[in-house]
């Protein structure tokens, strides 16, 4: 059961990568509709495929961006948001039928816990389909771009899926914790839960720079226009809406908590290097450590090279491994339950 969970997050994963190139290539509003029974079958002639076609010329992101484009340029935005689509489902029976055929065997019963948390893994998964069409209907308007916040929620979403998915597996790997001390002078535990709450806080503010195309301006690091501290910062009304709104801030704040990430996840790696750890916690903490400077490295990358598509998918596939190496070390470091 926990390869099933392990290996259905890694299918969440793969299927961030295909959300984060489709928000990348601009790929996402190809498919104006959401046939969620026939969906599985692309178009298979020449008639299909005009019909698709016809269909997008209808919407503005064809009258305002791609004027002019032409049969076979729609086919290159087409396929990628196809497959993110057609990955969505089958993510959908890679978790279904294993859990149906566990119930059926009577390897979980209603009575048990563990079904519950497979049913709530469930529908978490069937609602980030709804989310997913919701945020795809904000871009099929006058502005033909989809709502930086419900991108963002649809990312966020993910991620908490993807972390329901690791805790559930790891607890069925390892019940309970190592007893690995008795005293946690440092506080490591809770210190990971702090680190674990910033690194989602992190990710979710990159969510809004996606959402915004926030990352192709002020291409500099570690300067901002010239500035550690840029110009016009908060600068926007109302200003409660800055933080999502206005490009500016909305950069400088991704800034700052990815350095403000950085630093505190080197730390507590340094920190924890003459503790008494389980070999398995000890390596879950190197590893948090070690990636937090590929990510930062990532994302400097990404902004100095004007967002390049390869550059951009892999810093956004290293904040979902953060995260994840981040629930890790939380769950390695669990106090041990008193009897």
């Amino acid at each position: 059961m926990a390869g099933w969970l392990l290996s259905v997050a890694g299918m969440v994963m793969v299927m961030v990568l295909l959300g984060g190139l489709t928000r990348l290539t601009h790929s996402g509003l190809s498919m104006v509709e959401w046939n969620l029974l026939m969906g599985w079958i692309p178009p298979l002639n020449d008639a299909e495929w005009a019909d698709l076609f016809a269909k997008y010329q209808q919407f503005p992101e064809y009258s305002r961006i791609n004027a002019g484009m032409d049969l076979d340029g729609f086919k290159g935005i087409f396929w990628l948001e196809f497959i993110h689509r057609v990955w969505g489902r089958l993510l959908g029976f890679a978790f279904f039928l294993p859990f149906a055929a566990f119930f059926i065997m009577r390897w979980v019963r209603v009575s048990e816990a563990l079904f519950w948390k497979f049913l709530g893994l469930f529908v978490l998964g069937g609602s980030q389909g709804v989310m997913g069409w919701f945020m795809v209907m904000s871009g099929l308007v006058d502005h033909p771009d989809v709502s930086q916040y419900r991108l963002t929620a649809h990312f966020g979403l993910a991620l908490l899926i993807i972390a329901a998915l690791l805790w559930v597996a790891m607890g069925l790997l390892k019940r309970e914790p190592y007893d690995v001390y008795h005293q946690d002078p440092q506080n490591l535990s809770r210190r990971v839960k702090w680190l674990f709450a910033l690194i989602a806080l992190t990710a979710l503010s990159g969510g809004f720079v996606a959402g915004t195309d926030a990352g192709f301006a002020y291409n500099t690091f570690p300067l901002m226009d010239g500035s550690l501290i840029p110009g016009g910062l908060y600068d926007y009304v109302p200003v409660w809406a800055a933080p999502f709104e206005d490009i500016t801030t909305i950069q400088f704040n991704h800034r700052t908590l990815a350095e403000l990430t950085g630093v505190l996840v080197v730390l507590f790696w340094i920190s924890s290097v003459d503790k008494h750890l389980a070999p398995r916690t000890r390596k879950a903490i190197s590893l948090l450590g070690m990636m937090a400077l590929v990510q930062v490295g990532l994302g400097i990358t990404t902004l100095v090279l004007v967002v390049p598509v390869a550059v951009a998918s892999l810093h956004q596939m290293g904040a979902v491994v953060l995260f994840s190496l981040a629930l890790w070390c939380a769950h390695e470091l669990r106090a041990p339950r008193q009897n």
